[in-house]
């Protein structure tokens, strides 16, 4: 079969159309035949090896040589141990911590897949995964985001930002929207009230403040968040440099102690039932994935380059 593989940290460049056997399924696995992988910030990090926390699965080596964790396709083959899933099954799920999407065929334990719903399509479940659940936890289940209030996403016009402007709308909140200079317009398509461009504006120097602040890149120190959260405001970081993450996870639970505003990193283990969740919101309209591009399997270089240089409005589709 044919897999996209590289064997150091470094650029786009260094990825290389191989040929692979194709592997066979463990007792608790299956072999599927993959339809699309979407493109997430993960797995730019992950191919250049920063931020530092991106090596964790290799520190001078990358442990995965196949890289693509949000994958949609079809069942081949079965593990000895797999009962619920069965050959022909079409399914999507999120299989970071096993990679390996951005070929053919990949093996992944059966119990981190979904069914996919006849009403999506490949390329659409498998935006999902990743994307949608972020914003699903950071939006509705730990920001607890209701009618009236105010949040800031940072980063809003990738693929996480754009679910959760629609999940912020769709629970009657303003949304103020950050992003570099040419996703303004697509934000605001997107959803959000209020747009930033971060190169030009100090979003932190406007007068308002949020209920809510999603930062899914974090460059800047908690001292500015705090004082533009409101007395009871949330934050939660997702992704950004190592000095932030550190930031968050050690000083924020403990200035959350002192005062109302709770601050903190948002971790997301995605499990089926969120993407079954993540399916039925998009199958009803609250989600709507914007796949500003697909790529065929042997242009995974340029497709995590768009990506990875913050060039994409949305999710970008790797199809097989």
């Amino acid at each position: 079969m044919t897999a996209m593989v590289y064997q150091a940290y470094g650029p786009p460049e260094s990825i290389a159309v191989t040929t692979v056997d194709t592997p066979t399924p463990q007792r608790d696995q299956v072999l599927v035949r993959v339809k699309a992988a979407s493109i997430n910030l993960s797995d730019w990090e992950m191919l250049v090896g920063r931020p530092l926390y991106s090596r964790i699965w290799g520190l001078r080596r990358p442990r995965f040589r196949t890289l693509g964790s949000d994958v949609a396709g079809t069942v081949v083959a079965v593990g000895s141990a797999v009962a619920k899933l069965k050959p022909g099954d079409d399914v999507f799920g999120d299989i970071m911590g096993h990679f390996g999407g951005f070929a053919e065929y990949v093996t992944v334990p059966a119990a981190v897949l979904y069914a996919k719903p006849a009403e999506l399509e490949f390329v659409t479940a498998a935006t999902l995964p990743q994307a949608a659940v972020i914003a699903l936890r950071g939006i509705w289940d730990r920001g607890q985001l209701v009618a009236g209030q105010h949040v800031l996403i940072n980063g809003a016009g990738g693929g996480s930002g754009t679910f959760a402007i629609q999940l912020a709308k769709a629970r009657g909140a303003t949304v103020t929207g950050v992003d570099n200079e040419h996703k303004q317009d697509y934000m605001r398509s997107a959803g959000a009230d209020h747009v930033v461009d971060y190169r030009r504006e100090d979003f932190a120097a406007h007068h308002r403040r949020y209920d809510l602040v999603l930062d899914l890149v974090a460059y800047r120190p908690l001292s500015v968040y705090r004082r533009i959260l409101t007395p009871r405001g949330r934050y939660f970081l997702v992704g950004g440099s190592m000095t932030r993450l550190l930031q968050a996870a050690c000083v924020g639970p403990l200035l959350s102690l002192v005062g109302g505003q709770r601050l903190g990193v948002l971790a997301v283990e995605p499990q089926p039932d969120d993407f079954a969740r993540a399916a039925r919101l998009t199958i009803d309209g609250t989600l709507r994935p914007h796949v500003e591009r697909t790529f065929p399997l042997r242009g995974v270089a340029e497709a995590l380059r768009r990506v990875g240089e913050g060039h994409a409005c949305g999710k970008v589709v790797v199809t097989m």
